[in-house]
């Protein structure tokens, strides 16, 4: 009882003292909040500019970052596009499924070149003279003056806006010799009579020492003129194209004497028209009934010249080791339906010769069979743009006594996708030459190179520093 009669009057003292103190605290803060609100206006008011630009550098620092992740699948796109783009990182011999062909960008920059319309004896009645002459395997000198003369769209008939200058000479069209091959002895007075030619009737030439002008060299060593490496390599390129550029045929991965000058390695020519009647005439299932084909000049018992012997014995390496194998079909006389035999082949062995490189590269290639590279260190043509480990093979010299086995064991594993790749009609254009040129084609190739090649053009740096 009596703690009953004592709760209220705590409860009520604690009730009154509770509320003096709650008013004194909201007087506090009702005089804080004044004080407070006093001081935001001040502050603000002295600094309003600082507090912008505080929250404005906020914004855009925020901005930047998030604008600047990309998303899952734009990674993945510029991945796949450098993988693309750097061929020496992809796996050799067509062991993955892509495009065998890097496109360049651009139509070549607004490039222009000037054809030099040159006296007949340096070009025209060598044609005249010989049907052979815009024909044969180096016929790309012919070929490549046809096209730029037909492409009005890189073709300048002003040299004053040309970056580029090509000078027409045929000097593969000689055909004096007993063998029927063109004799070379003639091509370094012939290019010099045309380059004096140049010198007195244009200024061009004498304006860049021929830094800006473009030859065509589409022999077995380039512009060193001779079929036979070492008087090849003695003799050289000629001092006054050195500082030219050479389109060739010849290309190698290491230095050497007959690629000592600016140059861009071509595909030898084999006729377009040859190439489709060939197409035209292969199996209609398509089979290919020839393992392995070679047909061409194989020495039983190759001769010593100078100390050389014909394909480094290559050839007759592997006519001894495999001549009369049933799965090889090799044979050493000329044949007239030749290409009918690359059509129906799987894979066509290319052993070099004298010079590395050969028709039969481009042969077997646009014609669906395997290119089987033999030529140590040798550099095919646009290596920069046709991915040539996609769709060839290539064996070292020393290993073609294991060549059946290598065959045996790509057969077995990556033919499939090799195949797959050759039929890409991209890269068989790449390898062949056309009048009036195609996008894609070889010449088209030799003008994107040109077009990597403009730092040498005198026009745009006159221009740029002005």
């Amino acid at each position: 009882m009596s703690l009953d009669t004592k709760r209220p009057s705590i409860n009520k003292t604690k009730k009154k003292t509770g509320f003096i103190v709650k008013m004194q605290l909201n007087n506090n803060n009702n005089r804080s909040g004044h004080n407070k609100r006093n001081l935001f206006f001040v502050f603000f008011r002295n600094y309003y500019r600082w507090v912008i630009w505080l929250f404005l550098s906020l914004y855009f620092f925020t901005s930047y970052f998030a604008g600047d992740q990309s998303s899952p699948s734009t990674t993945t796109t510029t991945s796949l596009l450098s993988n693309h783009l750097t061929s020496s990182s992809l796996p050799s011999r067509a062991l993955i499924e892509s495009s065998a062909i890097l496109k360049p960008g651009g139509l070549f920059s607004g490039m222009k070149i000037y054809v030099y319309d040159l006296p007949a004896r340096f070009n025209v009645d060598w044609v005249t003279a010989s049907d052979r002459c815009a024909s044969h395997l180096f016929a790309a000198e012919v070929a490549i003056h046809r096209a730029l003369l037909s492409d009005s769209s890189v073709r300048t008939l002003d040299p004053e806006e040309a970056d580029f200058f090509f000078v027409p000479v045929y000097v593969s069209c000689n055909f004096s010799t007993s063998n029927g091959f063109p004799s070379l002895s003639h091509a370094r007075s012939l290019i010099s009579s045309a380059v004096d030619f140049l010198s007195d009737s244009y200024p061009f030439w004498n304006r860049t020492r021929g830094s800006d002008h473009v030859f065509v060299a589409s022999h077995d060593f380039g512009a060193c003129f001779h079929a036979m490496e070492d008087i090849a390599i003695e003799e050289g390129i000629p001092e006054f194209m050195k500082n030219s550029i050479i389109l060739q045929t010849f290309g190698v991965n290491y230095k050497h004497p007959c690629q000592e000058a600016e140059h861009v390695v071509i595909p030898p020519y084999i006729p377009p028209e040859s190439v489709q009647r060939a197409i035209d005439r292969a199996p209609a299932n398509g089979r290919r009934d020839i393992w392995a084909f070679f047909r061409g000049k194989m020495e039983v018992n190759p001769k010593n010249i100078s100390g050389r012997f014909y394909s480094k014995e290559v050839r007759t390496a592997i006519l001894k080791k495999y001549g009369g194998r049933r799965r090889f079909h090799l044979n050493r006389h000329r044949f007239a339906g030749y290409r009918s035999e690359v059509v129906r082949s799987l894979f066509c062995l290319c052993p070099l010769g004298w010079a590395p490189w050969s028709p039969r590269l481009v042969e077997s290639a646009v014609l669906g069979c395997v290119p089987v590279v033999i030529a140590d260190g040798i550099k095919l043509p646009f290596s920069e743009t046709v991915r040539w480990s996609e769709i060839s093979l290539t064996v070292a010299e020393k290993d073609v006594k294991n060549l059946r086995k290598i065959l045996e064991r790509v057969a077995a594993t990556n033919l499939s996708v090799i195949q797959r790749n050759l039929r890409e009609p991209a890269f068989k254009r790449a390898l062949l030459y056309n009048v009036p040129m195609m996008k894609g084609d070889a010449t088209w190739h030799i003008l994107e190179a040109l077009r990597r090649k403009l730092d040498r053009s005198s026009r745009r740096s006159s221009v740029l520093s002005q």
